[in-house]
Parts: C-alpha cells; sequence; structure tokens
C-alpha cells in the first residue's frame, strides 16, 4: 500500500513517522513542503481555536501552485486519511465525513475545480474572503471558488469553516462517530443543493470503510461525545451608542449566540434593554 501521505505532511508530525514508498510506475515526485517550526497553527482560529491543533503545524505555504495528481480514490483515501484524522482530533469533524466529502466535492482529487484550485470541498469564495481565488461553473456559471497552493490548506479551511459558521454548530452535538447524523445534518444546514447528498456520503463511506479511521481517533482517546462546557450567566443593559456588535466582541459571544439568548430577530436594541450574557468559564 502506498503511503503518500508522508510526502503531504513533509515530516510535520513529529509523533507519526510515515514511510514513503517508491512507486511500480513511474511518476512525477511530491514536492516536499517545508515545515515552518515555529508558526502557530491558531493563529486563524481566534482564541477559541482548538488547543489539539497545536500537535500540528501546517506546512509553510510553498510561494507556489502545488499540483497533487490522484490515480484513482483508493489513493485520494491512503494519500488523505491521516490529514482528516488529525483535523477529527483537533475539530471533532469525523474523519469519514472529510474523506467521503472530499471524495465526492473534488472528484477524488481529479475534478476540474480541484486540479486548478486544490480545493477539495468546493468551498466558494463568501464575503470576507481575502486568499486565492479562481472560477468555474457550479449552480452558476463562473462562480467564485477559493484556491490554495497546498491540499493540506484545504482540509484546514474546511474544518474552520464547519466549526466557526453557526448554521453548522448543531453538528457539533452529535456523536463524533456517526456519520449518518452527520451526512444528514450537513444537508439540513444547506452545505449542498442536491437533495440526495446524505445517501451520496453514506454510500461512500460504507463503500469504502471510511468510518473505520472515526473508530480509530475515538479508540485512540477522542471522546466521542463534545463534553459539556460552563458558562457564567449574568446581564448587560444597553447603553447610549452600543451595537449587538460591539457588545458581542466585549463579551466574546457572536451575534448570533446574543441572538438567540435573548430571542432577537433582528440586530435592533434599545437604550436601557437589559441583555442576557452567556460566556464559557475560563479553566
Amino acid at each position: 500500500m502506498i503511503r503518500r501521505i508522508g510526502y503531504l505532511l513533509a515530516l510535520v508530525l513529529v509523533f507519526t513517522a510515515c514511510k514513503s514508498k517508491r512507486r511500480a510506475v513511474a511518476r512525477q515526485a511530491k514536492p516536499v513542503v517545508e515545515v515552518k517550526k515555529d508558526r502557530n497553527p491558531n493563529k486563524d482560529l481566534g482564541k477559541d481555536g482548538p488547543t489539539e491543533a497545536a500537535l500540528y503545524p501546517m506546512p509553510a505555504n510553498p510561494g507556489r501552485f502545488v499540483k497533487f495528481p490522484i490515480a484513482d480514490t483508493q489513493e485520494y483515501i491512503e494519500t488523505f486519511k491521516e490529514i482528516a484524522q488529525y483535523e477529527m482530533r483537533a475539530f471533532g469533524i469525523p474523519a469519514s465525513i472529510t474523506l467521503a466529502q472530499g471524495i465526492l466535492e473534488s472528484g477524488s482529487g481529479r475534478g476540474e475545480l480541484t486540479r486548478k484550485t486544490n480545493n477539495h470541498f468546493g468551498i466558494k469564495c463568501h464575503t470576507g474572503w481575502d486568499g486565492e481565488f479562481d472560477f468555474h461553473d457550479d449552480d452558476a456559471k463562473g462562480e467564485c471558488f477559493r484556491k490554495y497552493n497546498h491540499p493540506m490548506y484545504s482540509f484546514r479551511d474546511h474544518s474552520i469553516f464547519l466549526s466557526t459558521r453557526s448554521r453548522y454548530k448543531f453538528l457539533f452535538n452529535y456523536r463524533r462517530d456517526d456519520y449518518k447524523k452527520w451526512a444528514h445534518g450537513l444537508r439540513q444546514a444547506g452545505y449542498a443543493t442536491d437533495r440526495k447528498y446524505p445517501q451520496k456520503l453514506i454510500a461512500l463511506i460504507e463503500r469504502y470503510d471510511l468510518d473505520s479511521y472515526d473508530d480509530e481517533v475515538v479508540r485512540g482517546g477522542l471522546d466521542a461525545v463534545r463534553q459539556p462546557k460552563e458558562y457564567d450567566v449574568f446581564t448587560h443593559k444597553v447603553q447610549k451608542g452600543d451595537t449587538l456588535y460591539a457588545i458581542s466582541r466585549r463579551y466574546s459571544i457572536s451575534v448570533d449566540d446574543l441572538k438567540r439568548l435573548n430571542n432577537l430577530n433582528n440586530n435592533t436594541i434599545s437604550i436601557g434593554q437589559v441583555l442576557n450574557i452567556r460566556k464559557e468559564k475560563s479553566k
């Protein structure tokens, strides 16, 4: 079995020795990306980023687009399974879901969009994206998609995308090894417009036994369910000049959570109004 993951991680995982093997058929060698040892992998995750991510820094930006040819689905799994497992440890997203989405969205790494952008999950630019991009026909003609110099950035961005957007928040209350609920939940949250999206993910997971990678991570010590957080609950009286955004920044709570806690249908607040605030307790 060919362990191309050693090339992708480029010795980035200090506790995993990935041995590369030569191919029987000659092919251009994958570029080894130098790891920047002192880079803080939580830099882009905010102060609430998972501490587990500190176990593996991202590869330094190679400064150029790295092509990563894949022969078939099995090779795709062998190449990216360990990355999916490390992302699961750090963010709680089932490795099986990450791999199945990657296979489906990227055509096992061989789709036109993935070959020209290293975008394995079909993530569009969206408001606020300031990275590289390219255009591709999808639901509409010439849509904007995120572009990455290295595939590993796509896997990390996928984890950040799901874990930081409020519409996917409920997924993280599911068991981390319950791929069926995750598959249906992604469709419910609007990740894809295809009504059969959950069934397609589940079929891939069961065909290639991708859930075995979830089991390995859970057996390795990851809690199958998210541990409940403890919160301090208090109130804030709205003062002149206050906005929901300013209050959210002050107390490190999202605007969506503020609205949910106070049954607000919009961002309008008034002077003297008392808002409920919930803040995670410091450990």
